[in-house]
């Protein structure tokens, strides 16, 4: 019987290993805004979620198409309704009461994802359910319902079959651009419960199982990260979950990080990971009193950190950060 009670997951260095000038697309489930928040605060070159949160695996794959093609959306792309204008592409935070405001929201991260994505090289994805919901008027895949009335909506759980197809054409257009990228799916820990225990079980297999024949198609391409079994079969407790017993604890969160900064960040960022960490430790400090000559000293050594990092890392952008500090000045 092993000693501590425990089946350990060991993740295994990764063939590549993500670094400051790695820039990075995060597109999936609020598990993927979790660890990408991380990276963005510790100044990884990262974009995150340019539609907002999505879910499924069809809204992700039509979010992406939206990036590459960098088609512009207009007036009728939009819905109108209780006083708000949105996109069912897009999650609730790009919605509006101005028509205008929601578009220049929309088309504005459209614009800076689409700039990104030329020179981006991996792409993360988190993938929440299989379920997918479709608008009744025209069979339109929705990534968020926008808390219309679910009689409006048919829904349907995806096949593995029918994820494999729609992604092997994404991937095969991912791969024709860029050659070289690096695709790391990984499955949410979070659980779908308003498809109840049995069907989240049975969402997450059929995730499982297509994002691993996706891997064996495109090997030199494709990975996994096992956000969700590090939860679900190496910590495999309720203390680990948050308030509502569905989402994972901070806690929980941290020990992933740990784990995926174990295995894909390189040594050399892991490093200047930890200079990162101190300057933006640095700012957060709240001075007893920010007019004394000591503190005026701190600030600077601290804007002379920056500007070393920065010099010597040009996708760094510490910006804000230096912006606050010279305000003290």
């Amino acid at each position: 019987m092993a000693s501590d009670f425990r089946t350990k997951i060991d993740v295994q260095p990764y063939p590549f290993s993500l670094g400051y000038s790695s820039p990075t697309m995060f597109c999936g489930s609020c598990f993927t805004e979790n660890i990408g928040s991380l990276m963005v605060e510790r100044k990884f070159p990262i974009l995150v979620n340019p539609f907002g949160v999505v879910y499924n695996p069809i809204s992700v794959k039509l979010v992406i198409e939206s990036i590459l093609n960098a088609q512009p959306f207009d007036e009728s792309d939009l819905k109108f309704r209780n006083g708000l204008w949105y996109s069912y592409l897009h999650h609730t935070s790009y919605s509006s009461p101005d028509k205008e405001k929601c578009l220049e929201s929309i088309n504005t991260d459209l614009l800076k994802a689409s700039s990104f994505a030329k020179d981006m090289e991996y792409l993360l994805v988190t993938f929440g359910t299989a379920r997918v919901f479709y608008l009744k008027e025209n069979n339109q895949p929705v990534a968020n319902c926008h808390k219309i009335s679910a009689k409006e909506f048919d829904n349907q759980l995806l096949s593995v079959e029918e994820i494999l197809n729609s992604w092997s054409a994404l991937m095969d257009d991912l791969l024709m651009r860029i050659p070289d990228l690096k695709i790391i799916f990984t499955i949410s820990p979070v659980r779908h419960w308003k498809d109840g225990a049995i069907g989240n079980q049975q969402s997450k297999s059929i995730l499982n199982v297509a994002v691993h024949e996706l891997i064996k198609q495109y090997p030199n391409n494709a990975f996994y990260f096992p956000a969700y079994e590090l939860l679900m079969d190496d910590l495999r407790d309720y203390r680990f979950y948050a308030d509502d017993m569905l989402h994972p604890s901070k806690v929980t969160v941290n020990y992933i990080w740990e784990k995926f900064v174990g295995s894909i960040i390189s040594s050399k960022a892991i490093r200047l990971m930890g200079d990162v960490e101190k300057i933006i430790a640095a700012v957060n400090h709240k001075p007893f009193n920010p007019k004394t000559k000591e503190h005026n000293v701190f600030i600077t050594n601290i804007l002379k950190q920056i500007k070393t990092l920065e010099r010597t890392n040009p996708l760094i952008d510490f910006e804000r950060e230096a912006e606050y500090l010279t305000s003290f000045l």
